[in-house]
């Protein structure tokens, strides 16, 4: 019997829904701010999206596009200025940044207050202790896609591949948080598929195209992919998708899993900076 799918676009529409209904009752308009610093062709369509995502929930959204030769300084100054205003409620920095600016740096300028990507040392500090606020959008659309599946992460063995601080890491920490017992995998795990195979939950973020097989899930297993590899113009992720749905027990797809519901945890963050829930 094939896993059931965890869908993620649905999911996204149900919270920009959620979003939309809480929005009629402010009294202004919550605000984002988006930064980009060159113009690599992926992030651009990134934020395309991200931009039409807050016409739905009618949010103001601000892209500021700044040249790719920018000073660290200068761009420092700009992100101040946004901390500044009252109208933005939200800032993100979109990644990559050009090799001569330091991505630490940008990202503790951004006020813990309106740290809409949840990746300021404070925000990642409270995660950290479990007093959880503002969290990484990705790793907060994973839990909500496992919630979704209806299971209970508490008890649950749940095995992480990969440790980036954007992904790996914070969800780990989030799972901890929720009572599952926590085990990190990266490059340098010994026996990797002696890891896997007793998760109960499985999140892959590591960037290899179908690198988790069917022999290394266990039956039953809740399966979130986090990777988008593009091959020959399609986006894959890294579990192999067909085989492995037929040992998981749940599973997200690539794409219309993560991807949907990390730019819906993007509203949803802003908002509660806009609201100071």
């Amino acid at each position: 019997m094939s896993a059931e799918l965890l869908n993620g676009s649905r999911l996204a529409q149900r919270v920009r829904s959620r979003i939309r209904r809480s929005v009629k009752d402010l009294k202004f308009t919550p605000g984002l701010a988006v930064v980009q610093v060159g113009d690599d062709p992926a992030s651009t369509l990134y934020i395309k999206h991200k931009q039409r995502d807050c016409e739905k929930v009618h949010f103001h959204s601000e892209v500021h596009r700044l040249p790719a030769d920018i000073s660290q300084e200068t761009l420092i100054v700009h992100i101040e200025a946004l901390n500044g205003r009252v109208d933005i409620h939200g800032i993100l920095v979109q990644m990559p940044l050009p090799a001569h600016i330091e991505k630490e740096a940008v990202i503790d300028t951004i006020m813990p207050e309106k740290d809409a990507d949840g990746l300021n040392p404070v925000n990642l500090g409270n995660l950290l202790i479990n007093r959880e606020g503002v969290t990484p959008c990705t790793p907060t659309g994973i839990i909500r896609l496992i919630e979704l599946s209806g299971k209970k992460i508490e008890g649950k063995h749940a095995v992480c591949v990969g440790r980036s601080p954007l992904v790996g890491k914070p969800v780990g920490l989030m799972l901890l948080n929720r009572n599952a017992t926590v085990t990190y995998c990266h490059s340098r795990t010994a026996d990797l598929p002696a890891a896997t195979e007793r998760a109960d939950i499985l999140v892959v973020a590591i960037g290899k195209t179908e690198f988790i097989t069917a022999e290394m899930v266990k039956p039953g297993a809740i399966v979130i992919d986090v990777g988008i590899n593009h091959v020959n113009g399609r986006a894959i992720g890294d579990v192999q998708f067909a085989a492995v749905k037929e040992v998981a027990g749940f599973i997200t797809p690539v794409p219309g899993g993560v991807g949907p519901m990390t730019r819906a945890m993007l509203l949803e963050n802003t908002l509660k900076l806009a609201i100071g829930d």
